[in-house]
């Protein structure tokens, strides 16, 4: 049996009303929110579907269905935080991820070193295991047009 799995994830919502956004645990001010069961935290989501897929698991949506009403507004790092003792529980470690978030606005870079240390602390990892950085598409497709906001991640798990 191998000693190492990779996992991809990608997650995106549509902007809504509101006057923030959560990413990656983070509450970030914003001219609109976004439309989700949940908090719509797309950084939190990709990052679980990414570890969920390397455990060969499903995806997010089997393990917190939006039909559920006991998810309505939940925060995403409690998501996080049952994937991980997941992963544990199976006998795996994070050894690293790294995530992008796609969007115009809201501005990512002042807020990525927050979301590390977050997301990192939530996971039991050191810092430099955890990367976020952000790109747009130059104005192109949905995200571009300012319509929604969306992550991938990739993460890699070592045998513990």
């Amino acid at each position: 049996m191998s000693g190492v799995r990779i996992g991809h994830g990608f997650d995106v919502h549509a902007f809504g009303d509101g006057d923030h956004v959560m990413l990656g645990g983070v509450r970030i001010a914003s001219a609109r929110g976004v439309v989700a069961h949940s908090d719509g935290d797309v950084v939190i989501h990709a990052l679980c579907d990414a570890m969920l897929g390397a455990l060969a698991l499903g995806d997010i949506g089997q393990h917190f269905p939006p039909s559920d009403p006991q998810w309505k507004d939940a925060d995403s790092r409690a998501f996080l935080r049952h994937c991980s003792c997941l992963l544990r529980d199976r006998g795996w470690t994070l050894g690293n991820a790294d995530i992008t978030v796609i969007c115009e606005q809201p501005k990512i870079g002042p807020h990525a070193q927050a979301m590390r240390a977050l997301l990192a602390a939530d996971l039991g990892i050191d810092i430099d295991a955890m990367s976020i950085k952000a790109t747009t598409t130059e104005r192109l497709g949905f995200t571009g047009r300012g319509e929604g906001i969306a992550a991938h991640a990739v993460c890699l798990l070592e045998r513990a």
